[in-house]
């Protein structure tokens, strides 16, 4: 009996803490503002992902305009690690498979809505692979010898 006690209590001091770490896409913003290069891939990255999840439930809930807001988050965002990887030299690699893999998402995501609603998510998915395209370019460009 004590060891179920002391169980519980570690597993609800366990979700207090994943529950704080959990951050807002607000506070990962604010954080952007004063990160160094090398770290502004992945907050960015992370902005876009909670855009997904917050896009994907606006469409469920029927909030189209909110929907659309975060689509172009998702994209402004994923410019942005784009261009901050590309700068720092470092997270090509991470920065383009993510970007991937949010642009399967959102090609998950399109097939459930209404064909009015699809041409937006169908643009983001463009421009991800777009942005992949320079990812991938950046990655295997030759080297001048000097």
């Amino acid at each position: 009996m004590p060891r179920l006690g002391s169980t519980l209590f570690l597993l609800a001091v366990l979700l207090a803490t994943g529950a704080a770490l959990e951050e807002t896409v607000a506070g990962l913003k604010a954080r952007l503002e004063g990160a160094t290069p090398d770290e502004r891939p992945e907050l960015c990255v992370r902005i876009a992902q909670y855009q997904l999840r917050n896009a994907d439930k606006f469409y469920i809930d029927g909030h189209i305009d909110d929907a659309r807001a975060a689509l172009n988050d998702i994209v402004s965002y994923s410019e942005k690690a784009r261009d901050a990887a590309i700068v720092s030299k470092k997270h090509l690699k991470n920065v383009e498979i993510d970007a991937r893999k949010i642009s399967e998402r959102l090609r998950d995501m399109k097939r459930t809505l209404a064909f009015e609603d699809q041409p937006p998510v169908e643009q983001a998915i463009r421009q991800l692979e777009d942005i992949r395209t320079e990812l991938l370019r950046e990655m295997f460009k030759k080297k001048d010898k000097k």
